[in-house]
Formats: structure tokens, C-alpha cells, sequence
């Protein structure tokens, strides 16, 4: 298993840099998250020790089972599925980065709970670019109005945005989906001067390269590298 993850990540490595290279960016700008939502903390621990130190899971409960079982690694946690406002409470000293900032009463809640902590939340605006009804998120639309409200929590830290690209049969025809959240974030940014946004959370197993291309700076990898379902047990 160690052999096939190691060259997993090898391969996925050299993909990420000639697809940066083609469009003039370095490599180095594009971190990627190892999405372990299907796979032991076991293989998750090799993972690690590849150096994919970014790991991301779907579910509050997962996270906080695999952060336990890997207590001590050198790993660095996002969650990147959708957050219900009754798990925030939990999140507190566990998370690096939320991906999947998707309503205000969220916004509230993640400020209220992490504010009582004594800490700041960094997260993502979560984008719907594609309009797609089955996906969470905020229209293209909603996100100035929300920003400018957002950014008043006092412990809340907006950092970028993140999208899902629908499932299409070639990762070319994702294209148009990040092409249009860069312009967008390039556009809140100059509306927004005083907070950071350069993180675009953009791009998974089956289209990474074009996101990449796109300026993705974090891409979410999973079966790519963990080669699900099969690696779910080991």
C-alpha cells in the first residue's frame, strides 16, 4: 500500500507542476489536501509520511476521530464538507481552515462559538458558481453582500473561496467553472482591499489540472491518491 500511495502522489505531484508550468505558475503556489473521508487512519498516517501534511474530511465527527487516532503527526486539518451549525461547537482548536462557509447563520454561529474560545476561524466562502440545486453554497450574487457583512465577526477570517465543478465526463468542461470564480474573486478582492482572499479552494480527482491552470492555490484529492473504495479497510 505504501508503494502505491507513494506513487500516487508522485504522479499527482507531477501533474500539478506541468500543469502550472503551462500557464507560467509555480508549483509551489498549489497545496494539496488529501481528502481521507474513505480510508483508515492508518492509511491516512502514510499519507503523512509521503508529506502530505494537509489532510480533509467531509464530516465533523471523522475529523475529530482520525485527529485522535493521529494525535502527535504532523497533520494539518480541513474541513471541506458541508458544516451544520450543531457540530461548529466542536470544531475549536481542531480545524485550520473551514472550505465550506455556505449561510450567514453559519458565519454566526463559527464567530459565537470560536469567539468563546478565545480563537479566530479561517474559512472559505463556499461559491455555487455552477447554480447546481443538489450543492450548497451561495450564488455569485450573494457573495458581495456577504462578505461585507461577514468580515464585522470577530472571529471569523475570511481567507478566499472554494467551488465544486459539476461531475462531467471530460475535466476540460469544469473549465468554465473556474475560470469564472477566479474573475469573481479577483473582482471581491479589489471590492474588499482589506482582507486577504488568495485562496481558491478549487479542483478534485477528476479535474485538478484545469483548476490548477485556473489559479486553484488548494486542490482536494482523494481517489487520486487513495484509489477508493478498495483502500477504505486497509
Amino acid at each position: 500500500m505504501q508503494q502505491d500511495l507513494r506513487r500516487h502522489i508522485t504522479g499527482i505531484r507531477q501533474r500539478i507542476a506541468r500543469a502550472a508550468r503551462q500557464v507560467g505558475r509555480d508549483p509551489d503556489e498549489v497545496t494539496i489536501v488529501a481528502v481521507t473521508k474513505m480510508v483508515s487512519p492508518g492509511v491516512a498516517a502514510q499519507a503523512l509520511q509521503e508529506g502530505l501534511v494537509h489532510l480533509g474530511e467531509n464530516r465533523v465527527q471523522e475529523l475529530l476521530y482520525k485527529q485522535e487516532k493521529l494525535s502527535g503527526q504532523p497533520a494539518v486539518w480541513h474541513l471541506i464538507g458541508h458544516l451544520q451549525t450543531n457540530k461548529v461547537k466542536y470544531l475549536p482548536g481542531r480545524v485550520a481552515l473551514v472550505h465550506s462557509l455556505d449561510s450567514w447563520h453559519l458565519a454566526q454561529e463559527i464567530s459565537r462559538r470560536f469567539q468563546a474560545a478565545g480563537q479566530v476561524c479561517r474559512a472559505l466562502v463556499q461559491v455555487n458558481v455552477a447554480g447546481e440545486k443538489s450543492k450548497h453554497g451561495f450564488s455569485p450574487g450573494e457573495v458581495a453582500d456577504f462578505l461585507a457583512a461577514a468580515r464585522e465577526l470577530p472571529a471569523l477570517e475570511l481567507c478566499g473561496f472554494m467551488t465544486m465543478a459539476p461531475l462531467v465526463a471530460r475535466a476540460e468542461e469544469a473549465r468554465p467553472v473556474f475560470r469564472q470564480l477566479k474573475r469573481l474573486a479577483e473582482d471581491w478582492q479589489a471590492r474588499h482591499p482589506g482582507l486577504d482572499l488568495s485562496i481558491l479552494s478549487m479542483g478534485m480527482s477528476n479535474d485538478f489540472e484545469v483548476a490548477v491552470q485556473e489559479g486553484a492555490t488548494l486542490v482536494r484529492i482523494g481517489s487520486a491518491i487513495f484509489g477508493w473504495p478498495g483502500s477504505a479497510g486497509a
